[in-house]
């Protein structure tokens, strides 16, 4: 054993090789071997088993643990097997330094432009050419008055380094905190998911990273695995191991057949117990990341394989790839990697909006360098008649540098850069602050697309109402009880069955625990309706505890476990006397329909006839459900000691059943719950409820909760009626069938998980309204993981949310509570408003600054505002502004207005008014200021100022004044539907306060400090109370804009729609088919299958051809091409309907194919088969549309002609 150890270690070089002599520390099994034993699978796994340990309970005690009590919970045991096999935790991939963002924002564009400008600029200044002062030059070097002053020239330069450096250097800090705060985020999220463990015969739920090798772990229907392990018992357990295999079918696991548990995979059904094997790096999933994690130069392949294995490390890396990437370019690279839904709605507006903006900039700047290199060429060369001579060629070339400078700066201020560090900041922003508001958001745009919601699917168990429940009727021997009954109203028999069948036939890891305060209300741990029912065996004043010990539940004989299918649970149990007794509880009218007798009152069987059901449905049964209650009967069958029946064949084994009693559950509808729902009544949201329960109950729930109003015309419909309104006679869902339906559609009760995803699928498509619906849907199944990756924004609910779910959702709701969704809401639809704010900020900055420079350059052969300045107005503008304004708390008005919808613009016709509005406010003042500005202040024009002369208080007073109205605008932009009080709550955000007067201070210090490089010379007090004065004009200004009527303004356009449909590109379409559910995946695999039973129909195509030409020497049709390509064209047709003859295809062979085709087969008794034949005749022959008739079978199918012409 011990060579066997350590010869398997010299396959593994793992770090820990010296402390793993012959055993590791004491344990009687090696991390390789443990290793090696879980890369089998089950029958091989199950061997080495065997031959090495004896059974899973020889492999406990190797690793020192025992299958019922777990290990022995002390510090120095778990430290030392965590130092041996590893800790449960992989380490995530190392974050970005600050130096390498600081290299990505460097790598923009305008950026990059400005700084060889400012290179060039700087080398120039310090290259003083032979005889300065040759007159040859004409007045071009006249201006440099004193030496001082051409010295100065390398100033300029250096201030736009130093300020680019600045834009980086912010850049990239955003950028940093915002992944820092995403890590803290993510370890939240890694912390609060717990996994239920043994340790000292307690039951104990521990952080999934503190799990050990040796622990006893319990899994239940839901877990997602979170370490690989070998499983002691189970019950009905079923896993979905497709995030490791890729195979979507469920993998049945039992002790003895195929126990090995992996982690990443998730538990479908059933549960059990399994000891945990590895942990960490070395289970399974680790090992898959640590392969990814060897090549740094592999990380695209990392994104996309992170992606496709949902495991609990997926998790770890999840939220951090959809909160990377401020940057536009770094979007793209996410938008290629994370095949989530589609690119954001706002993200794509405004990525359309910045390039279109981008454009109009990059022409203006290219025009203004054009005018003024020709202006000078003209003026100095022709006007002047010089020649160029060699000396001046420096000086010429400064004059060009700065003329290409003054362009660059009209770019740079034309492309909002701001616009995506404004979207970051407003959503960072908002998920922060919806962490408070018990919204946990994992994707970054769910936040922002749950503001453009139009419907809500929401599940009514735990969402709507509060999840404690309470049995509060009961129907017991022939009584119909409205309150719990005295126990000695009740025969001992009846009693003593109803205890055994509530405490056996429920998960054992469901239990009522007393209160942690005095007074408080008794805890309930587990699933809520089993709760409800052991609670009320305790108000019967039995327990349920000693009944359990009694029978542990390795004695159960068989459990059928609750799935979304039966809607019932089953377990047996063997009776002392050799036969079985099995107990079942379910949904009363599933389960009464095959009960057979009832207990009377004495507590003997009576014959319960199909007409008796009918009676207790509609006098017990109805009643209960239009109270609200959900009803459950309990029922129970002895099979006597002969008869073994087949436990396989459950629809035997539960029916013939004897009912006990059937019980009225209560949940109560959360209080907050009919006044969230009317506040998204108000904001155009539609609120739906989909559930599981009985269709009376679901209506009573739903009009307490103001989901169907009285006298409303609305749907309530049952899973089963649904379907048949949606599907034609094949059985296909039709979509114009389900527009019917939906818009009306109110409840949905007794559905499936499926009847669910089919909903949101099919409001999601439709295309019936002005613009496609936006959904929301709520889930905490792992049944509801299809429809929660469909909807547009999945809530899964963090309390009684399975793993599976959280993990499909694109938030997570902590408290369970529907209002949280109402916040939700809000905080979406404050990001969207927080983007225009700042775009009608930073649009009115941008168009008044680039004419400004154009027109400027144009008249005066030199921009007002030099590129210093610009790049500070810029820096206001783009960083602290986007600042100021994203970080806008919401306030309850936003949720009295309909939702935007997907197809708004961005910039609606009210803001354009504004934008246009401000704008020419601050042209006329600055255009007069620059043309008359000396006349008014008496002082010198600053107007064709030679090269490198000193300041003028002319640019200042523009240049001040232009900032000036930039800080009174901001306070304007707060405003975008056109309110008046644009002071409104200003002072519950510090943030803005605090970035107003900082800019106001800072540009202070900028003007009489800032001298050479701003270009600015110190102002006196008069000066700037005018620039103030001017300022402070915007804010009246403002209101009159505010006074004229949008609605005359007709010519205005808006501007920031939607990229349209014919836009989407290609890499956009390849996503959307990326994002495919299991029951696609399935149609998938039928596809696949398809092709490869048509292809298999081309060789023998082939075949049939190769006799024909050596029969009529090459009498080729050139059709058959075209028609096989008809054939495969519409798959889907083909395979919904025909799926079944797969397999025929898939048996036969080529040569079998030859076989066949030579000699005419008998008549075939299987129409498919016919099928396929008439389907090989069509592809061979005919080239009208293939799929009409390539299921025409007819005996002496057309196939037989060519044979027998063969």
């Amino acid at each position: 054993m011990g060579d066997m150890a350590n010869s398997s270690i010299e396959f593994h070089p793992k770090p820990q090789q010296q402390r793993e002599a012959p055993h590791a520390g004491g344990f009687g099994c090696t991390l390789a071997e443990l290793r090696t034993l879980m890369e089998l699978r089950g029958a091989e796994a199950l061997q080495k088993i065997q031959e090495a340990y004896g059974d899973v309970s020889g492999l406990c005690r190797r690793l020192k643990t025992s299958p019922t009590e777990g290990l022995a919970d002390s510090t120095n045991d778990l430290e030392k097997r965590r130092q041996i096999y590893g800790q449960n935790f992989i380490p995530p991939k190392q974050p970005k330094t600050f130096l390498q963002l600081v290299w990505e924002a460097l790598q923009d564009v305008t950026l990059i432009i400005l700084e060889v400008a400012a290179i060039v600029s700087l080398g120039l200044s310090f290259y003083a050419p032979p005889g300065e002062e040759s007159e040859a030059c004409g007045n071009v070097s006249g201006g440099a008055e004193d030496e001082g002053e051409a010295e100065a020239g390398w100033i300029e330069g250096a201030a736009i380094l130093l300020s680019v450096i600045c834009v980086v250097l912010v850049t990239a800090f955003n950028d940093w905190s915002k992944e820092k705060q995403f890590r803290g985020l993510q370890s939240r999220i890694e912390q609060e998911q717990k996994f239920t463990v043994i340790r000292n015969g307690q039951l104990l739920q521990v952080p999934v990273a503190a799990l050990v090798v040796g622990d006893i772990a319990q899994v239940k229907y839901g877990d997602l695995l979170p370490a690989d392990g070998v499983l002691i018992q189970g019950n009905d357990l079923k896993i979905d191991e497709s995030s490791l295999t890729g195979e979507s079918d469920h993998v049945r696991k039992s002790a003895d057949k195929d126990p090995m548990l992996l982690s990443g995979t998730h538990v479908m059904e059933g549960s059990g117990r399994m000891v945990v094997t590895a942990v960490g790096v070395n289970s399974q999933t680790g090992i898959i990341f640590t392969l990814l994690g060897a090549g740094g130069e592999e990380e695209e392949k990392k994104d996309k394989k992170a992606k496709k294995q949902d495991g609990a490390v997926a998790m770890e890396m999840q939220p951090l790839k959809s909160a990377e990437g401020g940057e536009m370019e770094e979007r793209e690279k996410k938008k290629a990697n994370v095949p989530k839904k589609e690119k954001s709605v706002l993200q794509g507006k405004l990525t359309k909006l910045a390039v279109q903006i981008g454009k109009a900039g990059l022409v203006m700047s290219a025009i203004t360098v054009i005018i003024l290199v020709l202006y000078f060429v003209i003026e100095t060369f022709v006007a002047d008649g010089r020649m160029w001579l060699a000396e001046c060629t420096p000086v010429y070339v400064q004059y060009f540098v700065k003329f290409f400078i003054i362009g660059v700066t009209v770019l740079v201020v034309a492309v909002p850069e701001g616009l995506p560090l404004a979207v970051t900041i407003s959503l960072a922003y908002s998920v922060k602050k919806m962490m408070k508001d018990n919204n946990l958001v994992r994707h970054l745009d769910a936040c922002e697309t749950m503001g453009n919601a139009t419907a809500i699917c929401s599940d009514k168990t735990g969402t709507l109402t509060t999840n404690r429940m309470t049995v509060v009727q009961s129907y017991l021997g022939d009584t119909h009880y409205k309150e719990i009954p005295a126990p000695s109203a009740l025969t001992p028999k009846i009693l003593d069955l109803l205890v055994h069948a509530i405490s056996i036939n429920s998960a054992y890891t469901t239990k009522i625990l007393p209160p942690e305060k005095e007074g408080a209300l008794p805890r309930q741990v587990g699933n809520k309706t089993e709760c409800a029912l052991l609670g009320f065996v305790l108000d019967l004043k039995r327990d349920f505890q000693p009944v359990r010990e009694q029978i542990p539940e390795d004695k159960l004989y068989k459990v059928y476990t609750f799935n979304s299918v039966r809607k019932s649970m089953s377990t047996v149990i063997r009776m002392p006397d050799g036969g079985f007794r099995l107990f079942s509880k379910g949904a009363s009218e599933i389960l009464l329909k095959k009960c057979t007798n009832i207990l009377n009152s004495n507590g003997e069987l009576r014959s319960f006839r199909p007409r008796d059901r009918d009676d207790m449905v509609k006098k017990i049964i109805e009643p209960m459900a239009c109270d609200g209650l959900r009803t459950i009967c309990i029922a129970y069958r002895d099979f006597s000691a002969g008869q073994e029946p087949d436990w396989d064949n459950e629809n035997e084994v539960v029916g013939d059943l004897t009912c006990i009693a059937v019980v009225g559950i209560e949940d109560p509808v959360r209080p907050e719950v009919p006044e969230a729902i009317r506040k998204c009544q108000r904001a155009g949201i539609t609120v739906r409820m989909v559930t599981g329960d009985n269709i009376n109950t679901a209506r009573a729930i739903a009009a307490k909760c103001g989901i169907i109003q009285p006298g409303e015309d609305f749907l309530c419909l049952e899973g089963k009626e649904f379907n048949r309104r949606i599907r034609n006679e094949k059985g296909e869902i039709e979509q114009e069938r389900l527009d019917k339906v939906w818009p009306k559609l109110r409840v949905l009760a007794r559905s499936s998980p499926t009847d669910k995803h089919t909903l949101v699928k099919g409001i999601i498509d439709s295309t019936t309204g002005e613009q496609r619906q936006v959904v929301a849907v709520t889930g905490d199944g792992t049944n509801d993981g299809p429809a929660l990756k469909k909807a547009d924004v999945g809530f899964a609910m963090g309390i009684a949310g399975t793993d599976v779910a959280k993990e499909a959702s694109d938030i997570i709701l902590t408290d369970d509570n529907f209002t949280s969704i109402v916040k939700a809401v809000m905080w979406g639809r404050n990001v969207y408003d927080s983007i225009s704010k700042f775009l009608q900020f930073q649009l009115t900055v941008n168009v008044v600054a680039v004419i400004v420079a154009f027109t400027g350059a144009c008249i005066t052969q030199d921009s007002p505002l030099k590129a210093v300045q610009m790049l500070w107005v810029n820096l206001i503008m783009d960083t602290f502004a986007s600042l100021a304004l994203a970080t806008e708390p919401p306030t309850e008005s936003l949720l009295l207005r309909k939702p935007y919808g997907r197809d708004k613009p961005l910039i609606s016709r009210t803001m354009m008014k504004n934008i246009l509005g401000h704008a020419v406010y601050q042209l006329t003042i600055i255009f007069t200021l620059l043309f008359v500005g000396e006349l008014f202040f008496d002082i010198d024009s600053g107007r064709n100022a030679p090269l490198h002369s000193p300041p003028s208080e002319h640019y200042t007073i523009i240049f001040n004044t232009f900032v000036m109205m930039q800080l009174f605008n901001e306070i304007n932009a707060r405003k975008i539907h056109g309110e008046r009080n644009v002071f409104d709550g200003i002072f519950s955000n510090p943030i803005f306060c605090t970035i107003v007067l900082g800019t106001f201070g800072i540009q202070i210090v900028i003007v009489q400090f800032g001298g050479k490089p701003f270009s600015c010379s110190p102002l006196s007090t008069e000066q700037w109370l005018w620039c103030l004065f001017v300022g402070v004009g915007e804010l009246v200004w403002g209101q009159v804009i505010a006074t004229i009527p949008t609605s005359q303004l007709k010519c205005l356009k808006e501007a920031g729609h939607g990229p349209g449909k014919d836009e989407m590109t290609d890499e956009e379409l390849a996503e959307g088919e990326e994002e495919i559910d299991h029951a696609e995946r399935e149609l998938r695999r039928g596809q696949i299958l398809w092709f490869r039973g048509l292809n298999r129909i081309q060789t023998q195509i082939r075949v049939v051809k190769a006799f024909r030409s050596s029969l009529y020497e090459g009498l080729e049709k050139p059709e058959s091409k075209s028609s096989i390509h008809n054939f495969m064209a519409t798959p889907e047709f083909l395979i919904n309907d025909y799926t079944h003859n797969i397999p025929l295809i898939d048996d036969t062979d080529v040569d079998e194919n030859e076989e066949r085709l030579r000699a005419p087969p008998p008549p075939a008794p299987n129409q498919n088969n016919n099928a396929i034949d008439s389907g090989i005749y069509l592809a061979t022959h005919v080239t009208k549309s293939a799929t009409s008739s390539a299921f025409s079978s007819r005996p002496g199918s057309p196939l037989h002609s060519v044979e027998t012409s063969l």
